[in-house]
């Protein structure tokens, strides 16, 4: 879990202030950032994420660790992957998306996103039941060659 403490921008110009950042904000946008990525199949979660996410309750730090000393802000993300994808390969997306989603919004440098793994994701193949033919029994007359 993140620590509850700000994150301070670093701006030339403090004339009109500061901007902080919670750790929870960074989090949310590298997790958007990881999921986006093709071959992620979902990110890694608890058990109150999952039941939160059944509610309708979407959690996009879900996955997320962030780690802030001084000026090092160090990522980490636990994700599952789809079958078939080149892992190393969606990893370095992962990576290089992240650094520059964080980048982008908030001016922080990232030193380091480091990907976990969790599994891998089969894909789900559709199966079509006829409402009308639960057991399949006029698909295994066709077959025979009785024809109703």
């Amino acid at each position: 879990m993140a620590e509850d403490s700000r994150i301070i921008l670093n701006n030339d110009d403090q004339s009109l202030g500061t901007i902080q950042i919670a750790p929870r904000v960074l989090e949310i946008i590298a997790g958007i950032a990881a999921s986006e990525v093709d071959g992620v199949s979902k990110m890694y979660g608890t058990f109150a994420n999952s039941v939160s996410e059944l509610l309708g309750r979407s959690d996009f730090r879900r996955g997320v660790k962030i780690a802030n000393d001084q000026d090092e802000l160090s990522i980490d993300v636990d994700v599952y992957v789809e079958y078939g994808v080149s892992v190393p390969k969606v990893a370095g997306l992962i990576q290089e998306r992240i650094k520059q989603q964080v980048a982008l919004m908030t001016s922080l440098k990232v030193t380091e996103v480091n990907v976990h793994i969790k599994g891998i994701v089969a894909a789900v193949e559709d199966q079509a039941v006829d409402p009308d033919d639960i057991f399949g029994e006029k698909k295994d007359n066709e077959e025979a060659g009785d024809y109703e």
